[in-house]
């Protein structure tokens, strides 16, 4: 495996769909999703010119990103314990996580004792899984105020998982959805909120036709996983 030539494929495939949307092709950032991979991949992707990175569990990660060269960006996208929360704000850029106003106020705390301001991306259930975490849509939107009054927190936008299908299309409805979604938090916000994270291995390019600005790509750029740490078999 070349994980160079993967990237570089990949970011063909996305100026292809920016194209068939009118996009500019500079309007969707690729990250790498790089759990369960060990550092020395992590290192060839940077070195390959990736600079943003996704992990889904903090005690692997805050192992694996010492290891890793400075420069690249960091997101978490795994569902955040609260009792996980002080470690995430120290080692992560940004939180694509927040599904609840409980969770939003101990980052809130946490990034007011570390004397920062935290990006974050509301993590909706667009599809109402029981087997997956996110706001409900309606709930989210009643939300909204108390936590935009976070003051150490920065809502940039929106996050989903669609539903797993076989057909990559059927996806494109839940896209959708979460596009219009970020559009009604626009207008309650009165600002345009800059990110919408949806697209991932075997979708990305359908995710980037209904207004991704962020595809998270895991497996296409690493191939399956192999690797877990003891930490990260511990928080499974």
């Amino acid at each position: 495996m070349d994980i160079a030539e993967n990237i570089a494929a990949i970011r063909k495939r996305i100026a292809g769909a920016c194209d068939r949307a009118g996009r500019d092709p500079d309007s969707v950032r690729l990250m790498g999703v790089s759990k369960a991979h060990p550092a020395k991949q992590v290192r060839e992707a940077i070195d390959a010119g990736l600079k943003l990175l996704g992990e889904n569990k903090v005690q692997e990660a805050k192992l694996k990103i010492p290891e890793c060269p400075g420069g690249a960006k960091w997101h978490f996208i795994g569902h955040l314990q609260t009792n996980k929360v002080k470690d995430a704000v120290r080692f992560f850029d940004m939180l694509q996580c927040v599904d609840s106003l409980h969770l939003a106020e101990e980052i809130n705390k946490r990034a007011e004792q570390a004397a920062r301001t935290l990006p974050v991306l509301l993590e909706v259930n667009v599809a109402g899984e029981a087997s997956k975490f996110g706001y409900q849509p309606d709930q989210m939107l009643q939300e909204l105020e108390a936590l935009n009054d976070l003051p150490r927190l920065e809502i940039h936008g929106l996050m989903a998982i669609p539903p797993y299908v076989s057909n990559p299309e059927a996806a494109r409805p839940y896209f959708r959805r979460l596009a219009e979604l970020k559009r009604r938090c626009e207008d309650s916000f009165g600002t345009p909120l800059p990110e919408l994270s949806m697209g991932m291995s075997g979708d990305f390019e359908l995710a980037i036709e209904e207004g991704s600005t962020l595809v998270r790509v895991g497996t296409t750029i690493f191939g399956p996983r192999t690797f877990k740490s003891a930490q990260s078999k511990q928080e499974t």
